[in-house]
């Protein structure tokens, strides 16, 4: 059976419209389809050329989906777990992993920036702060049949304080 983009990947998708008005949707749907087929990061600016955007005069229409619009990230995460659980969690338990990551950031408008462990660093013996935003992320650990192998499924990322 193949993977068939219009109708499988669109349905997939259109689960999270209800996230957004009727206005942002287009514009945050063209983002996850072009995150998608970015081959390099997955920023705004790599996306748009994915899309054929590149020369686009209101550009940052596109960053403010991001940045100004009202949606809910949280309702986000529930929308994917439950996705996530039905494509994986089927045959086996369900199991969680738990990943700290720290984000070295500087600036002074960076209020929520702390001192913390730096795990990546450190070792039993010799212990190293740094300064910067910590991240937990939730991801599901699931099989993944094609790989023989299991994989995380990052649904949740909050920012740890």
């Amino acid at each position: 059976m193949f993977f068939n983009p219009c109708s499988e990947l669109l349905g997939l998708l259109q689960t999270f419209a209800p996230l957004f008005s009727a206005r942002v949707w287009p514009t945050a749907h063209a983002l996850r389809l072009g995150a998608i087929l970015a081959p390099d990061k997955r920023t705004v600016r790599a996306i748009l050329p994915v899309l054929g955007l590149a020369g686009l005069a209101q550009f940052q229409n596109y960053h403010r989906v991001l940045n100004r619009a009202q949606w809910s990230p949280r309702r986000g995460a529930r929308l994917l777990f439950a996705q996530l659980v039905q494509a994986f969690g089927t045959h086996e338990p369900l199991v969680w992993g738990l990943d700290e990551t720290m984000e070295r950031r500087w600036g002074r408008r960076i209020a929520a920036r702390g001192i913390h462990r730096d795990a990546a660093r450190s070792s039993k013996a010799v212990t190293n702060k740094t300064s910067g935003l910590r991240w937990l992320s939730v991801p599901l650990l699931a099989r993944v049949p094609w790989a023989d192998r299991i994989g995380g499924r990052p649904f949740l990322t909050a920012r740890a304080e």
